[in-house]
């Protein structure tokens, strides 16, 4: 059975190979993909060969981690979040990421998926750390990051294949462990 997440306005939800179409269009739109190939649409064919293909590879591979295609409640997608395994990390330190619409910004639904995925890794998958990185220069993502409780770790210089307008400021780490986020849980309740 496939896993289904909800929040307040939200639907994550597990991939098919139907979504091909969806992903081809939101990466199509050189706004959203600004901050990761300096607006290069991702060719339809890497999606069906070979990026759809591996995420769907997470759901039997580390169950409760892997993409989720996001959608309002009247089932519109909006983009998708990642919450998986890191590279050089185990399964208890996924990393977090999101890709939305344009037509999605500024409306807190990064902020919302986010927060039910960290939730859901550390309620129910044993997770120990979080973390999630982006451009220095990315203040809408790193908002969003804070937003959801996590604290800036470290700056650093990752090595892209494109080059992209800001990127010589470099990258940002974020990160929210275990007893951060029951600290923040417990003040939110308290």
């Amino acid at each position: 059975m496939a896993v289904v997440l909800e929040s307040a306005r939200l639907v994550l939800r597990e991939f098919t190979l139907a979504d091909v179409d969806l992903l081809v269009d939101l990466d199509a739109d050189p706004r959203v993909m600004h901050f990761i190939t300096g607006g290069r649409a991702t060719p339809r064919k890497d999606f069906e060969e070979e990026i759809l293909p591996r995420w769907l590879r997470y759901y039997t591979e580390s169950p409760g981690l892997g993409f989720w295609a996001a959608e309002d409640k009247s089932g519109d997608f909006l983009g998708w979040f990642h919450f998986r395994p890191g590279d050089g990390h185990g399964a208890d330190e996924p990393e977090l990421g999101y890709r939305l619409r344009h037509e999605a910004w500024g409306r807190g639904y990064a902020t919302e998926g986010s927060r039910a995925l960290i939730d859901h890794g550390f309620t129910e998958h044993g997770v120990s750390r979080v973390f999630a990185e982006t451009m220095a220069v990315h203040t809408a993502s790193r908002r969003v990051m804070e937003n959801c409780g996590m604290r800036l770790l470290r700056e650093f210089q990752a090595d892209w294949p494109y080059r992209i307008p800001g990127d010589e400021h470099g990258d940002v780490e974020y990160v929210l462990d275990r007893a951060d986020w029951q600290r923040q849980r417990h003040r939110a309740c308290g």
